[in-house]
């Protein structure tokens, strides 16, 4: 008896645990969701409190094609950002670094020993 009642107590806390999960999941899809009026917003979140299980179950059918596609959205855009973010902090390839010696050169700005120096750093 003891066995059962342990058990049945780690499933609801599964059943428990995977509700919440679709809750924040649910609530950060609203919030997510530019085309979706704040009013609207509203009237998700009271039902989800009233009516919790309901309306989450009704959310997800409803709206969950368009749950996947912010989604994926979200992590394209946060991806492009990252990668963006680690250009900016790479700086410039060492061919960019040598061009620009080049036209430093050519203009006249740096003498040849200048840009050896430069050319050897951008390739080292």
């Amino acid at each position: 008896m003891y066995f059962w009642e342990i058990l049945s107590w780690m499933l609801w806390a599964v059943v428990f645990i995977s509700y919440l999960f679709a809750l924040f999941a649910i609530i950060t899809d609203l919030f997510r969701d530019r085309a979706l009026n704040g009013w609207w917003k509203a009237v998700w979140i009271v039902f989800l409190i009233f009516l919790p299980f309901l309306t989450a179950l009704v959310y997800l059918i409803a709206r969950g094609g368009g749950m996947a596609e912010r989604g994926q959205r979200a992590a394209a855009d946060a991806e492009d950002s990252a990668r963006a973010s680690l250009r900016e902090l790479a700086g410039k390839s060492p061919s960019d670094e040598i061009a620009a010696a080049s036209a430093l050169l050519q203009a006249g700005t740096i003498t040849q020993d200048e840009f050896a120096l430069l050319k050897s750093k951008a390739l080292s």
